[in-house]
């Protein structure tokens, strides 16, 4: 059966609306409880991701985003809502489901014994693949993974990056349409991390990816869409730079001055961000046109500023 209506419309300002998009997970008011502590670890969430896009998941330990991602695998049973994966309802339609998702956990699923070859052949068989099928299969992602040279290693002899590439890739053998990555650059090398980002846009054509991330460069860079929660609850959701545009404070100066206390002098009129560090000041200002930095030099005291440090 199809999805009910998006209430998407329903929801506060900052959630972005992408109606001309197919969305491929469709969340309504999921909620989950567990028993065991009567902690409310979802507490109902509508979300809807989209085909052809990444979408980064973002919150804190503990904000919901492994137990939501674990009910749209089927490790775990909603206490009440559901959602809608490619049309078909999670409380009923968990087989058909399966055929065409892939996952990535927080951990690695590898077996020690068994090849980068052989993971792949055995993954692609057990999505239907048939044996010509597979082979291609294996070929094409041993080289998008950057592992030719090591396709007849066991994965018990790979370095830890290596692994971590291999077990993304896996969520999308068999032609997988939503792949869940749970936290797929978390603990990895720079390098490796790297080789993820690029597999991961090369493969997001045609389909609904699910990122949770702790990184917000890497939210930035990846996600098509930056969906934020907290307690359980949806915060925000839009694009990268929606967010930015609506909820952005703009610009922040910091000054290094020779001495502390010089802080105080040179920038009366200024509204300190934060707690100020010793010989340190960060200033707030908002967005324009023209860069903060011409702001400084109409402001007294500048000489005994040391060095200046700004991001955006």
């Amino acid at each position: 059966h199809p999805p009910p209506p998006h209430p998407e419309f329903l929801l506060p300002w900052h959630c972005a609306r992408q109606l001309t998009l197919p969305p491929g997970v469709s969340i309504r008011n999921l909620v989950k409880i567990y028993r065991s502590s009567s902690k409310v670890a979802v507490n109902g969430l509508s979300l809807s991701f989209y085909e052809g896009q990444i979408t980064s998941f973002l919150g804190h330990n503990g904000a919901g985003k492994t137990t939501t991602m674990s009910i749209l695998s089927g490790l775990l049973p909603p206490s009440s809502g559901t959602a809608y994966i490619l049309g078909r309802d999670i409380r009923s339609e968990m087989d058909s489901i399966r055929k065409t998702m892939g996952m990535c956990p927080q951990h690695n699923v590898l077996f020690d014994i068994l090849t980068v070859e052989e993971h792949i052949w055995f993954y692609g068989r057990l999505k239907g693949l048939s044996g010509e099928q597979v082979k291609e299969e294996v070929k094409q992602i041993i080289q998008d993974v950057g592992l030719p040279h090591k396709h007849q290693e066991q994965t018990r002899n790979l370095s830890g990056g290596m692994q971590r590439k291999l077990s993304v890739a896996i969520a999308f053998v068999g032609g997988s349409q939503v792949v869940i990555l749970d936290e797929p650059t978390a603990g990895v090398d720079p390098y490796s991390r790297r080789g993820i980002w690029e597999l991961l846009l090369k493969y997001r054509k045609g389909r609904t990816v699910i990122l949770s991330t702790h990184y917000m460069d890497e939210a930035d860079l990846l996600g098509d869409r930056v969906a934020i929660i907290s307690q359980g609850r949806l915060c925000c959701c839009g694009s990268p730079l929606f967010l930015k545009t609506k909820l952005g404070t703009g610009y922040y100066l910091t000054l290094v001055k020779r001495e502390a206390r010089e802080r105080a002098r040179g920038t009366p009129s200024l509204r300190v961000w934060g707690q100020p560090r010793a010989g340190s000041l960060t200033l707030p200002f908002p967005a324009g046109r023209q860069w903060f930095g011409a702001q400084l030099r109409h402001r007294p005291g500048q000489r005994a500023v040391q060095r200046v440090q700004h991001r955006g």
